[in-house]
């Protein structure tokens, strides 16, 4: 905890709004979708996803293959609390729509479903695009799925599998065909080695438009590491830090640039 303090005070000595951008590309992305304030009907239809969790008091036995969890000390979780401590928060859930409608992307990868608050975020942005997202724990995984259909997210295939085994698969098949997702977004395994072997594996995938998301990229010492590495990458021109998040393009005719802003 005293290391993200540290961190965030660090994030808000060198952060800036758009009157310190002078990227086109980045400017139209803050004052258009990051910095809008309008209300959307969507965010009706997501608060109301989130609150059939928050008001589920059921316990659920969560199979936990990433770094663990800071606030749970057992497995055994109430619903209630696993929406409102380990999911998204709303006006997070509110920017990944507006993000994920701004880019509007066909293909969609999520890394780490939890509940799908995040999922039904990236479901509305584009309803026309394919969702695929991955839970490795079954019974977190069924209590999404649920939802999702109840709330008719039919555009969100949903797959119960360990991350590692699905991107062993994806290497397979890179290697006879390809393979795109123009965004995607990494939230199933803050660690420093999963991060960066996630990145490796997908980076066939992308496209000049591609847009990645990283969670949590000050969680620790080791995936601030990470995030280094990942804006570091000759692939990659683009990457802005807003704390909580690492967003990072590929666009070719980009030069290279690292920004520092609060969303």
């Amino acid at each position: 905890m005293l290391f993200q303090i540290r961190a965030y005070l660090k994030f808000l000595w060198n952060s800036k709004n758009e009157h310190g951008v002078h990227s086109p590309f980045v400017f139209n992305l803050l004052t258009k979708c990051f910095y809008d304030r309008k209300s959307k009907p969507e965010y009706a239809i997501l608060k109301k996803y989130r609150k059939s969790f928050l008001d589920n008091k059921n316990f659920i036995e969560v199979t936990d293959f990433g770094s663990g969890s800071r606030v749970f000390k057992s497995n055994r979780r109430q619903i209630s609390k696993i929406a409102k401590t380990a999911g998204i928060s709303e006006k997070r859930a509110e920017l990944l729509y507006r993000v994920t409608k701004y880019f509007k992307p066909e293909s969609i990868l999520e890394i780490g479903t939890s509940l799908g608050l995040a999922t039904s975020a990236l479901a509305l942005g584009n309803i026309h695009a394919k969702v695929i997202t991955l839970e490795g724990c079954p019974q977190t995984a069924n209590e999404c799925q649920s939802q999702l259909q109840k709330f008719n997210f039919n555009n969100v295939d949903s797959i119960v599998t360990e991350f590692e085994k699905y991107f062993q698969d994806i290497k397979l098949r890179l290697k006879t065909e390809t393979e795109n997702f123009d965004l995607i977004y990494f939230d199933g395994n803050h660690s420093k080695k999963a991060t960066l072997a996630y990145f490796q594996v997908l980076l066939p995938t992308i496209k000049n438009d591609s847009v990645w998301i990283f969670d949590d990229i000050h969680w620790s010492p080791e995936m601030e590491e990470a995030w280094e590495a990942i804006k570091s990458h000759q692939k990659v021109t683009v990457t802005i830090d807003t704390f909580q998040w690492g967003f990072v393009f590929f666009r070719y005719e980009q030069k290279k640039e690292h920004f520092v802003i609060r969303a």
